[in-house]
């Protein structure tokens, strides 16, 4: 009997706060359309078509924008938790839970997905289920933030709760680990998987902007075992201050760092190329070096 993987995240909050933004979430979606640009260019190299694709946490249609009218696509399908993002893009769109994928097995070509299946409870269980309704062949490309991910936010709130009460509280996300990524995508099944990592450096005015982005842009603290009380003004100023001395530049701008981990991957089929056995090549690497 396999073991029930921990409920780390309240994704029926996650849906409310999706809901909330969903209106106004164009304005602080620069990041999702910097994960859409790369997977739309990386795409854009393959010679492979994909008639029918599932894009899985499509928000507003960043990602379908670039790639719903991709030669060789004839049926796209804009999947999302809430129903009030839906409602902010147009094409075919369903409203699905990540964790449970209404496709029929070997129906879809290629699965893609930006910038959401970090809240997923069982990351391993998705994946397995994505494997599954791939045809043989199909294509997974995913991009989701990494564990170096507003690090500088981590930091300070842990450091600033120390400080004030001895203990640090959960109130940023964890994210995964580039190390896991990789053993994920073999654990579920796929082939041929590359595990890809990159991190942008944005620039704030001070603290309270990049909270108001992850706010706005329903990407704040998840965690079922959040705090639940009100935290004081005292805490959040002591906090910023902690932040601007650590984490500033010479313009007394602050940095937010997100880590951007992109996971391609394969659906084993009888006629896809395979790595070569180890220990069957032919040629020398010190003759390579001469």
């Amino acid at each position: 009997m396999q073991p029930t993987p921990p409920i780390l995240f309240d994704r029926a909050l996650l849906r409310k706060r999706r809901a909330r933004v969903a209106a106004h979430f164009s304005t602080h979606d620069f990041l999702l359309r910097e994960m859409a640009e790369r997977v739309a260019e990386s795409l854009s190299t393959m010679s492979y078509r994909f008639p029918t694709v599932v894009e899985l946490g499509s928000h507003t249609g960043q990602l379908a924008s670039l790639l719903a009218q991709r030669s060789g696509t004839t049926r796209y399908m804009q999947c999302d938790l809430s129903p009030a993002m839906l409602q902010q893009s147009t094409g075919t769109r369903v409203a699905v839970d990540e964790e449970c994928l209404p496709f029929a097995e070997n129906s879809v070509d290629a699965v893609v997905s930006i910038g959401t299946l970090h809240w997923v409870n069982d990351l391993p269980g998705t994946l397995a289920q994505i494997q599954r309704i791939l045809k043989p062949d199909g294509l997974f490309m995913a991009i989701l933030p990494g564990a170096e991910s507003l690090h500088e936010l981590r930091t300070v709130c842990a450091q600033t709760d120390a400080a004030r009460s001895g203990g640090i509280s959960p109130r940023v996300s964890p994210f995964i680990d580039i190390r896991d990524a990789g053993a994920l995508l073999h654990r579920a099944g796929f082939a041929l998987p590359v595990v890809d990592t990159e991190t942008l450096r944005v620039s704030y005015s001070d603290v309270f902007a990049v909270m108001r982005d992850l706010r706005c842009a329903a990407q704040q603290n998840m965690l079922r075992q959040r705090l639940q009380h009100f935290t004081p003004r005292g805490w959040f100023m002591a906090m910023a201050e902690r932040y601007a001395q650590q984490f500033s530049d010479e313009e007394n701008r602050i940095t937010a760092s997100v880590e951007l981990i992109t996971m391609t991957a394969w659906k084993p089929s009888p006629n896809q190329q395979q790595p070569a056995r180890r220990g069957s090549g032919t040629v020398s690497f010190l003759e390579g070096l001469g």
